[in-house]
């Protein structure tokens, strides 16, 4: 069975303060019609101070086999970010025991999409397993990734949002 996403599932549209003011579904809102939506990221850094990083699988509608953030995925119609970030994470990387800290929320538009994001991080040194959503993951340290920004390596979204930051998260 070929793994791909569901375009009808139903996301919440927001302003750009996260006051939901509608619905849409995936296909709609990764359609190029910019329908804002919400989306959380967490960043998993270890003790030793490098990034966990998720390597998107082939199959994906958005940025396929780019590296990205640890988590990152769409608020669902009704939940919250805490409960969508909890989620993500469990579903993601099979992580449930740890502290989000809140980073920024930022608007990230490219030519398909158009998503409010909601950016924490946390340091985590337990067991990480990728679950099938990925095609696996490891730890980063600074020097590797910024070695690798503009090699096309990264999703866009992740090198501006560290690039655009007023508090970036790779010091």
């Amino acid at each position: 069975m070929t793994q791909k996403d569901n375009s009808n599932e139903l996301f919440p549209l927001v302003d750009e303060q996260g006051n939901i003011i509608g619905a849409a579904t995936r296909g709609e809102c990764h359609d190029g019609s910019k329908k804002l939506h919400p989306v959380v990221h967490l960043h998993v850094f270890n003790s030793k101070g490098e990034l966990y990083l998720q390597k998107r699988p082939e199959w994906k509608d958005i940025q396929p086999g780019k590296w990205d953030t640890a988590v990152g995925g769409h608020i669902d119609l009704g939940e919250s970010v805490e409960i969508a970030l909890k989620r993500e994470a469990r579903e993601e990387l099979n992580i449930t025991d740890f502290t989000p800290e809140f980073i920024r929320s930022y608007v990230f538009e490219s030519d398909r999409e158009k998503e409010l994001v909601f950016v924490y991080k946390t340091v985590y040194d337990g067991e990480i397993q990728p679950s099938s959503e990925l095609d696996g993951g490891r730890f980063w340290s600074m020097e590797e990734i910024k070695e690798s920004f503009g090699k096309g390596i990264f999703t866009p979204n992740f090198e501006s949002a560290e690039k655009g930051a007023s508090q970036p998260l790779l010091t």
